[in-house]
């Protein structure tokens, strides 16, 4: 699960890692207050769980109080990517003399986290590290031994960070550890003028298998990174939303991966990752459809299914019943294969329901989804 930039914050201060003052408001006339105690000036930051806030304008530096006042009241209720801004974070301004990236991921491939840092922070680091990989260091990190002093000396010679930031890397894979993280990253770690290492934003990601142990960031679906994930959490669902246009329903984590994969290769970009399962009956498919086309970004969906447990004429039936209830304005394309395949296909096609259209295959499927959603 991930946490929002302030309470990333708090970890990061609660494991002595210097963060600028702030506090967190849902009230505009607060936010007046808070810039007055910061001392005036503030930095007013939208709170929510995704990139891309500065270029929406969820992120402003404001120079009195009255101004920070305006700005949270028009931060707040924005919609970012999707995610509307309930609470907004007035930081008290720093003078930055350089910025830094790093991080600490779990790289679940090769069985150890991964250090990830670049001597170019405040910057997208997807974009650095495609356009000069030489510019990102990647290193290697054992769980078994951890970032030593030692270790983060290295991390930091390899990314050209001055030697002030190696006590944070340590501090950093405290946080990592201690707190259940697979994630941990700071983004602009930076440098001040007066010579001070601070962390300005941070994203955390806790390992949802710890969540007994993080009470105190309330229930998981109240915390989860996307309203979407929230709502299909409540259902039972196995949904993580993506950065898309096609709307992305199957069977099975394998066959969804596969589908992601075929959808990208035809042009289009998935929306999400929704597995419905290998039992799945009329509702679970309902429910998981429903949640997909309540997606503003998505223009088209492509449900995928090869019948074993789940039948698919169970699946045609689920589709019919979301249909009914969500009424939707999308077009869905849909390939049933195996378990009762025939049955499902005939329910379909006896609905002739305009906006559903079938497939044979996979790849005939994700061409269709993928050009129906690049037409939208």
């Amino acid at each position: 699960m991930d946490l929002y930039e302030h309470q990333a914050r708090e970890l990061f201060e609660k494991h002595g890692i210097p963060v600028p003052r702030a506090e967190v408001t849902a009230s505009p006339e607060r936010a007046r207050g808070i810039a007055r105690a910061l001392g005036g000036r503030a930095v007013v930051k939208a709170q929510v769980k995704t990139g891309g806030r500065g270029k929406a304008g969820g992120v402003r530096l404001v120079a009195d109080p009255a101004a920070a006042e305006e700005a949270a009241r028009q931060i707040l209720g924005m919609d970012i990517k999707g995610h509307p801004v309930g609470t907004v974070m007035l930081a008290e301004p720093v003078d930055i003399e350089r910025e830094f990236y790093v991080s600490y991921v779990l790289d679940r491939a090769a069985g150890h986290f991964l250090a990830v840092a670049s001597a170019e922070g405040g910057m997208e680091i997807e974009e650095v590290a495609a356009e000069r990989p030489e510019a990102v260091a990647r290193i290697p990190v054992d769980p078994a031994v951890g970032v030593t002093t030692a270790t983060a000396v290295r991390i930091a010679d390899a990314a050209g960070l001055p030697p002030q930031t190696v006590d944070t890397l340590v501090r950093l894979w405290q946080v990592l550890v201690r707190e259940d993280a697979l994630l941990v990253e700071v983004n602009p770690l930076v440098r001040t003028a007066d010579g001070r290492t601070m962390a300005l934003d941070g994203k955390v990601t806790l390992d949802d298998n710890a969540l007994f142990r993080q009470a105190r960031w309330g229930d998981e679906r109240a915390i989860s990174a996307d309203p979407l994930e929230a709502r299909a959490a409540a259902k039972g669902l196995n949904y993580v939303k993506l950065d898309g246009e096609v709307g992305v329903v199957g069977n099975g984590a394998g066959l969804v991966m596969s589908t992601l994969d075929v959808v990208a290769g035809c042009g289009a970009r998935p929306a999400n990752f929704l597995d419905i399962g290998g039992g799945a009956s009329a509702r679970v498919m309902a429910d998981g459809l429903a949640v997909v086309l309540s997606d503003p970004a998505v223009k088209s969906v492509l449900v995928n299914v090869f019948g074993g447990i789940t039948a698919c004429d169970a699946v045609a039936d689920g589709i019919l019943r979301a249909l009914e209830e969500v009424r939707p304005t999308k077009p869905i394309v849909v390939r049933l294969d195996g378990n009762n395949a025939g049955r499902g296909r005939a329910v379909l096609a006896a609905h002739a329901h305009p906006l559903v259209e079938q497939a044979t295959t996979m790849d005939g499927a994700a061409r269709r989804a993928a050009r129906l959603a690049t037409a939208a």
